[in-house]
């Protein structure tokens, strides 16, 4: 993209401070955050940003493309509160999309989620049927059927990305997430402080790393090709958690030895795997850094 005024709600956040910064080399990117769970000091200078909610009035819609990344993003932050995650997740998607239409703007591109599929060692297409089993879950669907009421009422593009386990390590931007951070980051930093992290079960559970560089380029595709409907943006390559730890283990150097403890999810998905076949076919991305690279840039900061 070059040349565009562009909008992105979470802009402070993890993936949504990436995907500004990048753009904002070749793009005039006002960043949208409630601070929930971001900061600004994620962002460059050359990133606008306006402290506000995606649920409130008056938002700076009056953009050529609109990336909507804010949400309560994990199952944990929206069963503490499952009204707010609903009227983030619903009413602020909603809200945000219409009024850009309102100013002109039919392109957006927006998080929706992978845990929809459940746990699957195979890869995960996207015309597989999904269930909602957790209100996070509903409240991407519900964000998906309301893209098809903007595109079919309205005409308007708009391109649902289903992220896949995304990471960069708290050397990136990651660190202000804490506990919500990407189970490489937080491991990765506890290794490297010769903390064993705590694996649920046997350490069997497989996860699609996927780097925030190459999710900030499938954004960027989904908007400049004005792609409409659902995508995966994954590796479709798994790795389980005890290979994860070896791996951070070999870089750093170190022979720390993981705590296996007690499942605390009711709920919880064991595997992933994405089919990326749609978005390679259609924008033709596929990701370029592959999860050895990425956990070398993760533990790149400690050694």
């Amino acid at each position: 993209m070059d040349g565009k005024r562009v909008l992105v709600t979470g802009g402070a956040g993890f993936i949504g401070s990436n995907l500004a910064n990048h753009l904002a080399a070749d793009n005039d990117v006002v960043a949208v955050d409630d601070l929930y769970l971001g900061t600004p000091e994620n962002l460059h200078d050359d990133v606008e940003f306006v402290d506000a909610s995606v649920v409130d009035d008056d938002l700076p819609t009056d953009v050529d493309v609109v990336f909507h990344l804010a949400a309560l993003s994990s199952y944990k932050m929206h069963e503490e509160d499952p009204t707010t995650g609903a009227r983030v997740n619903i009413e602020g998607f909603v809200n945000t999309v219409d009024q850009a239409r309102q100013d002109g703007c039919d392109t957006v591109v927006y998080a929706s989620t992978s845990s929809i599929y459940g746990s699957r060692t195979d890869p995960s297409p996207e015309d597989m049927a999904v269930e909602a089993r957790t209100g996070y879950e509903a409240s991407k669907l519900a964000r998906e059927r309301y893209a098809e009421y903007f595109h079919n009422h309205y005409e308007m593009n708009l391109a649902g990305m289903r992220f896949f386990s995304v990471y960069q390590g708290f050397g990136g931007n990651e660190a202000h997430k804490g506990e919500f951070a990407n189970t490489v980051a937080q491991f990765a930093e506890q290794i490297a402080n010769g903390e064993s992290p705590e694996l649920f079960g046997d350490g069997s559970q497989t996860r699609d790393f996927t780097h925030v560089d190459d999710i900030v380029r499938g954004l960027e595709l989904a908007a400049e090709n004005e792609l409409n409907g659902v995508y995966n943006l994954g590796t479709g390559e798994s790795y389980d958690f005890n290979t994860m730890v070896e791996m951070i283990n070999d870089v750093l150097g170190t022979d720390v030895e993981p705590v296996y403890i007690e499942n605390p999810f009711d709920i919880y998905v064991h595997d992933t795997m994405a089919d990326i076949s749609k978005i390679k076919a259609e924008a033709g991305w596929e990701p370029q850094i592959s999860f050895e690279e990425g956990v070398e840039r993760v533990c790149a900061p400690y050694k």
